[in-house]
């Protein structure tokens, strides 16, 4: 099997799930315990988000651990929208967002919540002018992914956030699952961000949302002492942990792992474009990660199983997107709705081999010949 959906989900590295079993084993206590089971468990959790926030350059009051980007995405969302509705009930998001964005965005307008969309430019990346006209004196937030899980756009954060200093009243949330390891994180005028280690070979079920801790917000889960007043919980003290070593892991490797995915993708990119029914929608300025392309004539669909049958993983649009309607990020990009229908992703990783390329090649000539007239 070929495997190129990294950005969907990643192998847990043994490092990380060998961390994972020992806390485990040596933390039998609930950390909110008060017996010295409990009291151990308490004290590395404490340990932990010390760690974790030095990683990320932040405080350890900063953070709150959830179970993964969807629930980080949820709770700062409409908590920023409940605990800011006295000011205004204006927002502001782009079509490049993540379905947990999108979807809570969409029950906030239900709820009497305005919304609009900032445009997108043909690189991707938003359009700062046009988010300067939608910006007023009763909008309480933007909500900019860091990079679009589609197309791999790494957006402007900096200008953003210097934009946002107009508007003391509007808080920046920034959805950095695609992020974590493919470019710099910046957390400089960021209110919120949502982080989900599987995305950086740690575990399923965990997130992290970082909180700025001035910032205010209506927690979504109540009920229980947790780490944090924002979001109850037994905490979760083995998934922390091993949290922790895949972000230890992934910022320490950074540079080497995207040097060897960037070649892969210059690869890529070659060799796709000899076929005149192939066109590329990532930028070239986009995280070398990701590989968005349409073929001409065939729905992306189709195209994903017939490499399905040849034994190739490969998406189509975010695995949290509904099936059969076209990306919304490819046809904000091209304004084509044909082209965002006929697009897929191909996502790589530092595990991906040349052998593993050769290979995909191979199943994307015999697809096209299967497929195109």
């Amino acid at each position: 099997m070929i495997y190129l959906d990294y950005s969907a989900n990643t192998p847990v590295d043994p490092a990380v799930l060998e961390t994972f079993l020992r806390t485990e084993q040596t933390y039998i206590g609930n950390p909110n315990s008060i017996h010295p089971a409990g009291q151990a468990a308490r004290a590395e959790m404490a340990r932990v988000t010390d760690s974790i926030a030095a990683l990320l350059g932040v405080s350890p009051a900063e953070l709150i651990y959830t179970s993964g980007a969807s629930e980080s995405n949820n709770l700062a969302l409409k908590g920023i929208a409940k605990a800011s509705c006295h000011v205004g009930k204006h927002m502001i998001s782009t079509a490049l967002e993540h379905s947990s964005v999108r979807g809570t965005l969409s029950v906030l307008q239900q709820q009497g919540w305005e919304i609009d969309m900032v445009d997108i430019e043909q690189d991707g990346t938003i359009d700062l002018k046009h988010l300067r006209e939608l910006l007023r004196k009763d909008s309480v937030l933007v909500s900019i992914s860091a990079v679009d899980s589609e197309l791999g756009t790494v957006q402007p954060i900096r200008q953003i956030a210097e934009l946002l200093k107009g508007y003391p009243n509007c808080r920046l949330h920034v959805d950095a699952t695609q992020a974590v390891g493919k470019t710099e994180l910046v957390l400089e005028g960021v209110d919120t961000m949502s982080i989900a280690p599987h995305k950086f070979y740690g575990l399923n079920g965990s997130g992290l949302l970082f909180k700025r801790k001035d910032l205010v917000i209506e927690p979504q889960i109540h009920g229980g002492t947790s780490t944090t007043i924002y979001r109850s919980g037994t905490p979760a003290l083995a998934l922390a942990v091993s949290m922790e070593k895949a972000l230890e892991l992934a910022l320490a490797n950074q540079n080497r792992r995207i040097e060897h995915v960037r070649k892969l993708n210059q690869q890529l990119r070659a060799a796709l474009t000899k076929y005149p029914q192939v066109k590329i929608n990532s930028p070239e300025n986009a995280v070398p990660h990701i590989l968005n392309l349409s073929v001409t004539g065939v729905k992306g669909t189709t195209f994903q199983r017939a490499l399905a049958q040849r034994d190739v993983c490969v998406s189509v649009k975010s695995a949290c997107s509904t099936e059969g309607t076209p990306s919304e990020a490819v046809l904000a990009v091209s304004r084509d709705r044909k082209n965002a229908l006929s697009s897929w992703r191909i996502s790589l990783s530092h595990l991906t081999t040349q052998e593993e390329l050769l290979t995909f090649l191979k199943a994307f000539d015999a697809s096209c010949k299967e497929l195109l007239p």
